[in-house]
């Protein structure tokens, strides 16, 4: 298949800027990814389709303030929006400038913090924060929440909550796991009072998982890396609930990722590293029954992903029946449950 065949029209006024009051005053899409049967509910719903046998796979990232603002000793303004933290002082960033910073510039951050231009890392930067304070205590005194570029405002008091699921353990994301987002502790509690099984993944989501693919052959794509980790007991929760003849649920196209990428021998193992899984319609998925997911960008590799796991055509018209049905689109937009 090509890029183009993953176009789709949205009106604007469907990209969710805000959260609702409530996290799980979503609506909620449910598919049959076999048949295409589509049914409209509310997330309030979901725990009524989810079978004590089942078990739902959660990723546990937290967002970190990653979005940072500061200025040349020339005087030029800087944004930095930070990829990946390699140590406590050194991270892979991207860097906006009016002109692309050099090697040894250094950048002045709030509060008096500072830091300096290594060098490239392909389209990103090496910097060094100076001083004692390792980066993660700079960026909870100084940092933004790292909002998509489709969300047109700035981010509030607000979004340092809400753009956080929460179940958030592992801070590393510059991005949310945002089918996470509609679960909160009364609805955790109700499933687990069901009687459900809980496992948990990390994925550090990065800013890559925003981008267009943006060559027209799916096999050019160079696809972004993130950082994955699924530990035994995860494993060897799918491998009870395979037992009991339960579905293995995943969260989130980002729980998909890191299952799918520690199945790459056929099975699920636990492993940790980085994983550049592209997902396209021909994938066979080896750990995943069940997905739960936000609405995903045109052209993107989310869109991509859901189409491989329900069908090209059950997807495409599954994302018109939500436009014509007003549906919220994006990172704080309503969801969509992809089951036999």
């Amino acid at each position: 298949m090509k890029k183009s065949d993953f176009v789709y029209h949205l009106p604007e006024a469907l990209i969710a800027q805000k959260p609702l009051t409530e996290r799980d005053a979503s609506r909620l899409l449910c598919m049959d990814r076999h048949g295409g049967r589509i049914v409209d509910r509310q997330f309030t719903d979901f725990i009524d389709l989810i079978d004590e046998r089942d078990l739902l796979v959660f990723n546990n990232t937290k967002v970190i303030p990653a979005r940072l603002f500061g200025k040349k000793q020339s005087g030029g303004k800087v944004e930095i929006l930070i990829e990946r933290i390699v140590n406590d002082h050194r991270a892979i960033a991207h860097v906006r400038s009016s002109k692309s910073a050099k090697a040894g510039a250094l950048i002045e951050l709030d509060q008096g913090y500072c830091c300096e231009v290594l060098g490239r890392a392909e389209d990103l930067f090496q910097l060094e924060f100076k001083g004692d304070s390792n980066i993660f205590s700079i960026l909870e005194q100084i940092g933004h929440i790292p909002l998509p570029p489709y969300i047109t405002r700035e981010d509030d008091e607000s979004d340092l909550a809400r753009y956080q699921t929460v179940f958030a353990k592992e801070a590393g994301a510059v991005a949310a796991p945002t089918a996470g987002l509609h679960f909160d502790q009364i609805m955790m509690d109700k499933l687990k009072a069901k009687g459900v099984q809980t496992a948990f993944v990390t994925l550090h989501v990065g800013s890559g998982t925003f981008q267009p693919v943006r060559v027209e052959d799916l096999s050019e794509h160079l696809m972004h890396k993130e950082y994955f980790a699924v530990l035994p007991e995860t494993v060897a929760t799918v491998q009870l609930a395979r037992a009991r003849g339960g579905r293995v649920i995943a969260i989130g196209t980002t729980a998909v990722r890191a299952l799918e990428s520690a199945s790459k021998s056929g099975r699920l193992e636990a492993c940790f590293g980085d994983t550049d899984l592209f997902i396209t319609p021909g994938y066979q998925f080896k750990s995943v029954d069940a997905m739960l997911t936000n609405f995903h960008l045109s052209e993107s590799t989310l869109l991509m992903l859901v189409s491989a796991f329900a069908g090209y055509e059950s997807i495409m018209n599954a994302y018109s029946h939500a436009i014509d049905q007003s549906y919220r689109f994006f990172s704080y937009g309503d969801a969509m449950f992809l089951s036999d």
